[in-house]
């Protein structure tokens, strides 16, 4: 017998304050229809004044232990996914911690940036397989709009602030590919090319920074990079692109998903998209997308889904795993 860990529950929260793209027309060289054009984006969330990144995260918790029928006593791991954590430390995963309640088990942080959550997962299967965690809650959480550049139109209308969330279960497999759970991860990094996305600022720099892009660069490497991490997650799951019932990628840029699903070979039929209704919620969009995506009745229990993303370092990586 194999243990897999199993997506059991999802869950999602957004903030109350939806951003239009015309709004952003009274302060920046720009119009709706540049914005839809150039990223598919077509509105994003921001988080209200004092709503931070914790919050978010636990409500998006609190939706996906109630989707799995379990509490936050049940749970033996929290991973939070995140760039943009309330405090310097402790980190966002022991504050969700405590705001469920829990008191057992252990939490920390990964950041991956927009990779996060797929890096996020990855350590969860490894928990749970290894059997040092058998509940385990996965989150992706942001709150991009603090550290962006409002002056700068090719990054400020992208970003979007929310979280996701998994519970993930250990359950006894056969161990072949018709299990359900989690079946293969990849992940790649590369800091050679830390200039193309990266926040000027830092703890030790003694300034918070803001977000900057090289956005022609990044696209360039993105959809090469996640095309071949999906490849190789599927061949170490021993499947192959036509067995894919679903991808469910990083919602950064419309282009960026569509040249990435036809390098794959794959119809966007069977592509969950949210970029038009959350912009690029880094380490937050997938999860999102995947909660979105189950509310939508798209994805369903047996379906092989396959995740993939790509963010500052620049970090990128995929799971390819059975609903």
């Amino acid at each position: 017998m194999t243990r897999r860990a199993v997506i059991v529950g999802t869950g999602h929260y957004l903030p109350e304050r939806v951003v239009e793209n015309a709004e952003f027309e009274a302060t920046l060289d720009t119009t709706d229809e540049w914005i839809r054009s150039r990223s598919g984006i077509e509105r994003r969330h921001f988080a209200a004044e004092g709503e931070t990144t914790s919050m978010m995260a636990t409500k998006a918790a609190q939706n996906a232990l109630a989707d799995a029928g379990m509490t936050a006593e049940d749970i033996d791991a929290i991973v939070v996914a995140t760039s943009t954590a309330d405090l310097t430390f402790p980190s966002a995963a022991t504050m969700v911690q405590a705001q469920l309640g829990m008191t057992r088990g252990f939490a920390f942080d990964v950041q991956a940036v927009c990779a996060g959550f797929v890096y996020a997962l990855s350590n969860a299967n490894a928990l749970v397989a290894s059997g040092q965690a058998s509940k385990v809650l996965v989150i992706g959480a942001e709150t991009f709009s603090r550290i962006m550049d409002w002056t700068d139109r090719s990054t400020c209308v992208l970003f979007g602030d929310g979280a996701g969330a998994l519970v993930l279960e250990a359950q006894d497999s056969a161990g072949t590919s018709n299990d359900r759970g989690i079946l293969a991860t990849d992940l790649n990094s590369d800091g050679r090319y830390k200039d193309l996305l990266y926040v000027d600022g830092g703890v030790s720099t003694q300034n918070t920074g803001h977000l900057r892009m090289q956005g022609n660069q990044v696209f360039r490497h993105a959809v090469e990079k996640l095309a071949s991490t999906a490849h190789t997650a599927l061949e170490r799951a021993g499947l192959g692109a036509s067995d894919v019932d679903w991808i469910v990628p990083h919602q950064a840029n419309i282009r960026i998903i569509q040249g990435t699903a036809k390098k794959m070979g794959l119809p966007m039929e069977k592509v969950v998209v949210t970029v038009q209704d959350h912009g690029n919620t880094s380490a937050a969009s997938i999860p999102l997308a995947l909660s979105v995506g189950k509310a939508r009745g798209q994805i369903k229990q047996g379906d092989l889904v396959v995740t993939e993303a790509i963010g500052g370092g620049l970090a990128w990586g995929s799971v390819v795993l059975r609903w």
